[in-house]
């Protein structure tokens, strides 16, 4: 991917998502995603999260009203190319959000990535049931590209979630629920790590390999980071998603081990060279 240079314009990308205070995901982690991807952040804070490697033991949603003026703010002097969503914390949040969403679209096209976190990896509920039905009913028609892994994908869509045929349904009854809607339906859950872009009623799988690693903290968060990021460097979605795989992958490879249990990976290695760089290197 290439770095902005100079006086060469630099997207800017706005995380609006939780705080994880051992920088494996939310907020900090989609802030170092784009700084290695040469993207300019902002971040908008949906909850306070008290959780470490070994997981999350409370998590704490910011008022509403801050949330708003946060994201009204940064609006007004910052404005965004992309918005990533993670983490929301409750209904109040997922309807904040969905308004500010809103009121962008009137004035400008803007690109946004959802990465639904329903449950943490340690099982801690981190979306409630009403903010999971206003997340579909409000907020997923204003985004571009959802980003679930296969228990999000299965809960998304009341349909199972365990092999490649069913991921295609659920990518396929989402795109028909949601016009606009990319589906990408990561692939770690499933019998073969692969993941699957739903766009223009096909699917594209994007092949994976199994990495023995704890250092996967993280990894849906750095994911739909790095797939805003390739985006916005030009990248159509199913290339995007390419790249940001790739970049994960590398992450995983390369963390040092840290924690006592799912830690971090490695967010400050090389970002990867798109394949539209790749393709100029070529000639």
């Amino acid at each position: 991917m290439e770095i902005a240079k100079g006086h060469a314009r630099q997207p800017t990308a706005l995380t609006i998502a939780g705080f994880d205070p051992g920088t494996g995901a939310g907020i900090t982690a989609d802030l170092l995603t784009f700084a290695r991807f040469g993207l300019f952040a902002s971040s908008a804070i949906t909850a306070l999260t008290v959780q470490s490697t070994r997981g999350v033991r409370r998590v704490q949603p910011v008022d509403p009203a801050l949330l708003r003026d946060m994201l009204e703010e940064l609006e007004a002097d910052l404005p965004a190319d992309g918005v990533k969503i993670g983490m929301l914390g409750g209904a109040p949040q997922v309807r904040v959000v969905a308004d500010f969403l809103t009121a962008v679209r009137r004035r400008r096209a803007i690109a946004v990535v959802l990465d639904p976190v329903l449950v943490s990896s340690s099982g801690a509920i981190l979306l409630d049931a009403s903010g999971l039905e206003m997340l579909q009913t409000d907020l997923l028609p204003l985004v571009d590209a959802l980003t679930p892994n296969a228990p999000e994908a299965a809960l998304l869509t009341g349909l199972p979630c365990g092999n490649a045929r069913e991921a295609e349904q659920c990518a396929r009854t989402l795109a028909e629920r949601y016009p606009r809607l990319v589906p990408v339906v990561t692939g770690g859950h499933l019998e073969t790590p692969r993941d699957l872009v739903w766009q223009q009623g096909s699917a594209s799988w994007i092949p994976g390999e199994r990495l023995s690693s704890r250092a996967t903290h993280g990894t849906g968060c750095a994911f739909s980071s790095a797939l805003l990021a390739a985006h916005l460097h030009g990248e159509d979605w199913p290339r995007a998603a390419a790249t940001a795989k790739r970049f994960v992958a590398e992450a995983i490879r390369t963390a040092v081990p840290r924690g006592a249990g799912c830690g971090p990976m490695n967010l400050l290695g090389p970002a990867p060279a798109s394949r539209s760089s790749e393709d100029e290197a070529s000639r």
